[in-house]
């Protein structure tokens, strides 16, 4: 029986599916997949099409609308909309160091979790759909960040599930390996710290005074963990957000306290940065994240740590070494690295099954590219200028390749564009699918 709940604005709806954890075998081991319906409060009855939510991440649940807010506020004008748990998330079957566990070693997490990409959600999806709604009646898609890629692989596994598809901040580079993502994307993180440092130039020392005590002395988190001055600057995660430079800016201005033996890191400042640093609420975003550029026809599907290779050819993120040069220390962004299965009390009994997730080489292809150059489906995209996360130039090559596309590019919105503008941007969005804009 569905749990129905009343909100100011909003009925929802509990969902849960079974689907097979291998499509190819769909006889073999179920997982559980929950969805959550929303429809406007009064229209509970209407013939609304539906609006399929694809969540950024990996490893993101969908969020949890208290009311008819943000993007939610212009799509339930016209939609039924189903926010998706993708799989291994949220209250779908869970994915996370306690429940792996069960599964064996560190080998069979891997082979469990191999079915966790985009290619499975988008299968999961079309079994939802067929269920809920019949095998003829197709549904519209919106993909936010990484749901933006899954819209792609929607458009190349199964394009006639969808009547139209609205992707914001997701133009995944369909021939990208994982280098060349994180080539292009360290030195878009460059730009957003130097636009940081000359907003709060009062941040430069602050960021190098807690650097060299790190560096020297490395914290203890509330939660165990380990703040080391790499993962300082991990807290770089923030400038892609529209508000996340000022975010990290009253982060770091109540860094220290007077303690007993003189100036420490201060309870405040800890239990801030273990709430941007933990992947206790998210550990897929960890053990998944560069698999999301894997696929066999891109050097050959193997990922390797790519993010922490590459860092090597930007010497300017060497912390250390801007202290002893007196430069600015600058942060990193979304980038996964090894040391982050040590310093991570959530991740540390994952780290043997993220190496061999990393040293993986059959990853299936994820974009059919002859099927995205043929597309009939009307997609429409926004691009973000300043995108910290998603290349622009790879987001724009993209658009060229799927028929049809339309892209509205802005500056006006960050990353979090759709969450942050009110519905400003998913209205602009729908009218360009209508032919108004």
């Amino acid at each position: 029986m569905s749990t129905v709940s009343r909100l100011p604005g909003i009925v929802t709806t509990d969902r849960v599916f079974q689907v097979p954890l291998d499509h190819a075998a769909p006889q073999g081991e179920q997982i559980e997949v929950y969805a959550r319906e929303v429809v406007a409060a009064g229209r509970e009855r209407d013939d609304l099409p539906w609006l399929l939510f694809l969540q950024g991440g990996p490893g993101g649940k969908a969020a949890r609308p208290l009311t008819r807010d943000t993007w939610l506020k212009r799509a339930l004008d016209d939609y039924r909309v189903l926010l998706l748990d993708q799989r291994g998330t949220g209250r779908s079957t869970p994915a996370t160091r306690q429940t792996l566990a069960r599964r064996g070693g560190p080998r069979e997490q891997a082979d469990y979790l191999a079915h966790f990409r985009a290619d499975s959600i988008v299968r999961d999806s079309e079994l939802i759909r067929t269920r809920l709604l019949g095998a003829d009646r197709p549904w519209s898609v919106l993909g936010q960040s990484f749901g933006g890629f899954c819209t792609l692989t929607y458009l190349s596994v199964a394009p006639e599930g969808l009547t139209e598809a609205f992707i914001t901040g997701g133009l995944a580079g369909l021939a990208d390996s994982a280098d060349d993502v994180y080539r292009a994307a360290y030195p878009r993180v460059v730009r957003k710290n130097e636009d940081h440092y000359a907003r709060f130039p009062q941040d430069v020392e602050a960021a190098r005074r807690i650097a060299a005590h790190l560096a020297d002395s490395p914290a203890t988190l509330p939660d165990g963990g380990v703040l080391t001055v790499e993962a300082f600057q991990a807290l770089g995660m923030l400038l892609g957000g529209g508000n996340g430079s000022g975010a990290l800016h009253y982060l770091l201005e109540e860094a220290w306290v007077e303690g007993a033996a003189g100036p420490e890191l201060s309870d405040t400042f800890l239990a801030s940065a273990q709430a941007q640093l933990s992947f206790a609420g998210g550990p897929l975003y960890a053990v998944l994240h560069e698999s999301i550029y894997g696929q066999r026809s891109v050097d050959q599907g193997g990922t390797g740590w790519s993010a922490g290779r590459l860092r090597k050819e930007f010497p300017q993120f060497d912390a250390r070494a801007a202290l002893e040069s007196g430069a600015p220390v600058l942060f990193t962004g979304e980038m996964i690295y090894p040391w982050m299965f040590d310093s991570d009390p959530a991740l540390r009994p994952l780290k043997e099954t993220a190496e061999l997730l990393a040293a993986r080489t059959d990853w299936p292809d994820l974009y059919d590219r002859e099927r995205l150059a043929a597309n009939r489906v009307p997609v429409v995209a926004a691009v973000y200028h300043d995108d910290m996360y998603v290349d622009t130039a790879a987001s724009l090559e993209t658009a060229r390749a799927v028929r049809g596309l339309r892209t509205w590019i802005t500056n006006e919105w960050e990353h979090d564009g759709l969450r942050v503008s009110g519905g400003t941007v998913l209205d602009r969005l729908i009218a360009m699918a209508r032919g108004e804009a």
